[in-house]
């Protein structure tokens, strides 16, 4: 690790003082931050994060280490890396090597040593903004980096999912007997996404996000997949007319995360940005199915914009509506069901990796309804 200097620079023109951590340079983004207080390898990795610097509330990371079995996808996705007290070496038997080393060999620009506490206090108070890392070369006077701060670009109205993307299909054959064969739209998905539907006998075809509805229904999946991704979903105008084919062919439809905002504009319902989001692996959601509580994992800064209450009519002409899952924290909508199409979504995710694990019953909802099967789930 090392000891040279490195700021923090809000647009607001709050700046924070530190060490250099990872690599040294510039990089801007949106800053959020995190509350999850392990699993930091599989947030790194996670591509919802594309053009976020993520701040870490836990105090202590990279006790752990970095190893080549929990990434979640093929590379680290941040945009930088806030953290306060940095591990000087991990100490776990899977590790291969330090969280530094990972940071600096791709040029993820952090920084350590900072009042994480105040920062998430300020981001909660004021919302997520525009943020920028600077250290080594970069290092200017102050006033100079806000304003570069200042002229960054908004994850308000930015599309991104194409930038994460695969270029090319991929197959995750099932475990064991294959019961379904599942499209899965790469949007910015997580690697244990597919492997959690191939454990349960459905065999995965991931797809670039670029594909057409017409190149999905040729494979003749028994459902379609949307995954997580970064950006507005207010932005992706190509993706909601790709999904509104999907349903008007009543093929069944999944989504998580951006795929649940998805869902929600196809249907007619519209997204707003949340002040500050929801980030971590502790987030209370019930599920209004079964009335019961699950400890969730979240990564989001958008939100559907859909009636609470009973069941709506989708503006789109989907038929009735329903908010399955609602956050307990927020009254955020997490989940949306249709009644009369055999769609539905949640907003957070159930492949949970690094956990919890109390909605991976969703992958069995999923595999009930490509089979015309009705069923309430329930935390299993």
């Amino acid at each position: 690790m090392s000891n040279d200097p490195a700021l923090l620079v809000l647009e607001n023109g709050d700046v924070y003082r530190g060490q250099a951590y990872g690599a040294s340079g510039e990089t801007h983004g949106e800053i959020v931050f995190n509350t999850g207080m392990t699993g930091y390898q599989e947030t790194l990795t996670d591509p919802s994060y594309y053009r976020q610097i993520v701040v870490m509330t836990a105090p202590h990371i990279g006790n752990t280490g970095m190893n080549d079995e929990d990434a979640e996808s093929r590379r680290i996705w941040v945009a930088g890396y806030v953290v306060r007290d940095p591990a000087r070496r991990p100490s776990n038997w899977r590790s291969q090597r330090t969280l530094d080393h990972d940071l600096a060999d791709q040029d993820i620009v952090g920084i350590s040593g900072i009042d994480t506490r105040k920062l998430t206090r300020t981001l909660r108070d004021a919302g997520s903004m525009r943020a920028g890392i600077f250290s080594g070369e970069a290092l200017a006077d102050e006033a100079t980096l806000v304003e570069r701060v200042k002229t960054g670009e908004q994850m308000l109205g930015s599309h991104l999912a194409d930038a994460v993307s695969i270029e090319g299909e991929y197959v995750i054959e099932p475990v064991g007997e294959q019961l379904a064969h599942v499209v899965a739209v790469d949007l910015g998905i997580k690697a244990m996404t597919p492997e959690r539907m191939a454990e349960r006998g459905m065999k995965v075809t991931v797809v670039p996000s670029s594909w057409t509805a017409e190149q999905i229904l040729a494979l003749q999946p028994d459902g379609v997949f949307f995954s997580n991704g970064p950006g507005d979903p207010g932005a992706a105008d190509r993706s909601v007319g790709v999904l509104r084919d999907v349903l008007d062919a009543k093929v069944p439809f999944f989504g998580i995360c951006f795929g649940n905002q998805l869902l929600g504009r196809a249907l007619g319902y519209g997204t707003y940005k949340l002040k500050f989001g929801h980030r971590g692996i502790n987030q209370p959601v019930m599920d209004r199915t079964t009335g019961k509580v699950e400890v969730t994992s979240h990564n989001h800064g958008f939100a559907v914009d859909a009636p609470l209450d009973g069941e709506s009519d989708s503006p789109n002409g989907y038929g009735k509506v329903k908010v399955s899952h609602v956050c307990l924290n927020d009254d955020v909508v997490e989940g949306l069901e249709c009644m009369d199409i055999p769609a539905f979504s949640v907003q957070y995710h159930p492949e949970a990796a690094a956990g919890p694990h109390d909605a991976s019953y969703l992958f069995d909802r999923f595999l009930d309804l490509m089979k015309g099967r009705q069923t309430t789930g329930g935390v299993r």
